[in-house]
């Protein structure tokens, strides 16, 4: 499916009413919802889980001083600068094997590498689809303190609001509410055309320049890795470059 037609547009969020507006973009993730678990806009899919501990191998080079160039967001990063190993992860919030990877593996590889000053660890938008740019719109516009909590309750309930057969809007409306919005910043959240603009520059620029066309996908030391990973898995690779 082309990039323009798997991304929110203007015309999605503003015309008519906030609310109308509102309605057709969520409405549109049941179209695309099927498509978006089978390709992404570049041709490829969301990836299974590795489900063992075996990294997986490399299907291609970056630079990673381009990576590590920031976008027109903040950085979502941790650990030191100086670190040795750089990881970038480009995740959609409705993929579920980056809630797997999220839920299971990001706390240990964090207390494990990150917290010790062995890696820096970037996380960066990659959304399939109407709803997972939605929801990366509202933990944007969280207090940056709160992207990474917000992103994490979305993962871990990701059933709850992903899923084509509920109500999407209501779903995140819902879950917005407990990180603090009102119904008027939830609307004008997701009517921020320049949020929404940075969002989609993010996806369009890792598919363009570093060839991500799967999620999640891992920018490492300047390999390129599709898919989930364990624990055990995600270590190897990274005591290999220590």
């Amino acid at each position: 499916m082309p990039m323009s037609d798997m991304l929110l547009t203007k015309r999605h969020l503003l015309g008519g009413s906030a609310v109308a507006a509102l309605s057709v973009a969520f409405a549109s993730f049941a179209d695309t919802a099927s498509a978006a678990n089978a390709s992404t806009a570049s041709g490829g899919q969301e990836t299974t889980s590795a489900g063992e501990d075996t990294p997986p191998s490399a299907d291609g080079d970056v630079n990673m001083s381009d990576v590590l160039k920031p976008g027109p967001l903040p950085e979502i990063a941790f650990g030191k600068e100086d670190a040795p190993v750089k990881i970038v992860e480009y995740m959609s919030l409705t993929c579920p094997h980056c809630a797997h990877f999220a839920v299971t593996t990001f706390d240990t590889i964090k207390q494990k590498y990150v917290d010790t000053g062995k890696v820096r660890f970037i996380i960066r938008e990659f959304p399939f689809d109407p709803r997972a740019a939605a929801a990366f719109m509202l933990a944007r516009c969280a207090p940056q303190e709160q992207y990474m909590p917000m992103v994490e309750m979305l993962f871990k309930q990701q059933i709850a609001w992903a899923s084509p057969d509920v109500d999407g809007r209501a779903a995140l409306l819902q879950m917005s509410k407990l990180a603090g919005f009102t119904e008027d910043s939830f609307t004008k959240c997701l009517t921020n055309q320049k949020l929404l603009d940075d969002v989609n520059s993010v996806r369009e620029r890792a598919a363009k320049d570093f060839g991500v066309n799967a999620t999640p996908t891992f920018l490492i030391n300047g390999k390129r890795y599709a898919g989930d990973m364990s624990v055990g898995a995600m270590s190897k690779l990274i005591d290999g470059l220590l």
